[in-house]
This record gives C-alpha cells, sequence and structure tokens, in this order.
C-alpha cells in the first residue's frame, strides 16, 4: 500500500510536510508562518480533501495576494494544487516561494 506524502518547500530548500487537515498560513498564530511585509497576519489556507488526496489553496482576501504559477488567485476561491505548482504569497519572493510535489512512501 502506498500513500502519497505532499511538501511544500522554500527557495531556500526548507521542506514543509502538508498535513493532511486545514493550515492557516501567514505572518502571525498560523501552522505555517512566512516572516514578511507583504504577507498577512492570516493571508492563505491551505486545505486537504480525502477523497481525491489533494490539497487545494484559497486566499484570504489579503493585500498582495496568493499566486499559484505566477497567477494571482482570486479571494475565496479554492484552487486544487498540481505536481510541480509554485506558490507565492505576497510578493515577497526569497522568502515565501513554495514548491509543491508529491512523494510516495511505502507502508509496510
Amino acid at each position: 500500500m502506498s500513500l502519497t506524502c505532499w511538501f511544500l518547500v522554500s527557495s531556500s530548500g526548507c521542506r514543509h510536510r502538508l498535513p493532511r487537515e486545514m493550515i492557516f498560513v501567514g505572518r502571525e498564530d498560523c501552522e505555517l508562518m512566512l516572516q514578511s511585509r507583504s504577507v498577512d497576519k492570516q493571508h492563505a489556507v491551505i486545505n486537504y480533501n480525502p477523497t481525491t488526496d489533494e490539497h487545494l489553496v484559497k486566499d484570504l482576501g489579503s493585500l498582495n495576494g496568493t499566486f499559484v504559477n505566477d497567477l494571482r488567485i482570486p479571494d475565496q476561491t479554492y484552487i486544487t494544487l498540481k505536481l510541480s505548482d509554485i506558490l507565492r504569497f505576497g510578493y515577497d519572493i526569497l522568502q515565501s516561494v513554495l514548491f509543491f510535489f508529491p512523494t510516495r512512501t511505502r507502508i509496510l
């Protein structure tokens, strides 16, 4: 039996395993905190759909936006993340560009 594990990887190489639940992304009091002035306190949410084994991202009405592959996503609209998608929260690319990719691990 195999299980897909999804990770976000920052431009500096730091890996963040995405849990199979909803997480908030932002500057303060979030599961994934990004230290950038262009990121709101609660900027976006990443949610997991167990039926499709997919993660989805939604902007929470942030000032500087959430981007998937350099396209700004509409506020309050879930976008399904795909293999090798590039996420950007706000405009500070060096601190907040994240790569999205799955790996398969074998469960014995």
